[in-house]
């Protein structure tokens, strides 16, 4: 009875895993941007523009509100321009600054989001493996494949971790704020810039929870059927 509770949390967890992880890798609100400035002299009104960005897309779109913090959530989701531009986020994360004067902040950005990239192609790897062995091992009983299954679920926890992690890195310590300020107010000495994480990223401390949660119940199953069957 405790080995087939053990085994429904498992799977729960497990799918619960897998879709969070689909769901923040496959949207594009890691980060949320918001550029305010006022440059042509406007008096009640900010010039905004908006950015939002993931694992495959950076967007960005411009507007012109009274009160950009009453407003944003309604810009964010319910209310963005038709003339939202996008970018493959690889090459063009936020801040990117590519010059003549840039070229190594450029070239070290493309080897940082690299290694972010991989680590996150492993890591979906890892929970489709983790799947594919623990649909196989219900009707079978085996415990290699439960085990195989957790495992692989527990390797995906830490992957996707990994990826948190150097996200994390990367907005707080690698990419060059001050300069892409700085670089702002020379044509507009009134601006601010306001960063916070999105909702895709928030997701996923959640999956990785679940992952690794799920694997450890699997490989606890694993080891149970092998001791007494």
């Amino acid at each position: 009875m405790r080995l087939k509770i053990a085994i429904f949390f498992g799977a729960l967890f497990g799918a619960l895993g897998v879709l969070l992880f689909l769901v923040a890798f496959g949207t594009d609100y890691w980060l949320l941007a918001t550029e305010v400035g006022r440059c042509s002299g406007e008096q009640n009104a900010e010039n905004v523009t908006f950015h939002h960005e993931g694992f495959f897309w950076r967007c960005w779109f411009t507007g012109i509100i009274e009160d950009p913090k009453a407003s944003i959530w309604k810009f964010w989701y319910t209310n963005q321009s038709p003339s939202k531009n996008c970018t493959h986020a690889y090459l063009s994360p936020f801040p990117f600054l590519r010059n003549e004067h840039n070229s190594t902040s450029y070239d070290s950005a493309v080897i940082y989001r690299g290694f972010w990239a991989v680590f996150t192609l492993l890591g979906v790897s890892a929970i489709v493996i983790a799947s594919f062995f623990i649909v196989c091992a219900a009707p079978f009983a085996s415990h290699v494949l439960y085990k195989a299954g957790g495992g692989s679920f527990v390797a995906a926890g830490i992957l996707f971790s990994l990826v948190v992690l150097l996200y994390v890195i990367w907005i707080q310590a690698v990419a060059d704020m001050e300069s892409y300020i700085a670089m702002k107010r020379k044509d507009c000495l009134e601006f601010s810039i306001s960063i916070q994480y999105g909702w895709s990223f928030m997701l996923a401390p959640v999956g990785i929870f679940f992952s690794l949660f799920a694997g450890l119940l699997f490989l606890l199953v694993g080891r149970h059927i092998y001791i007494h069957h």
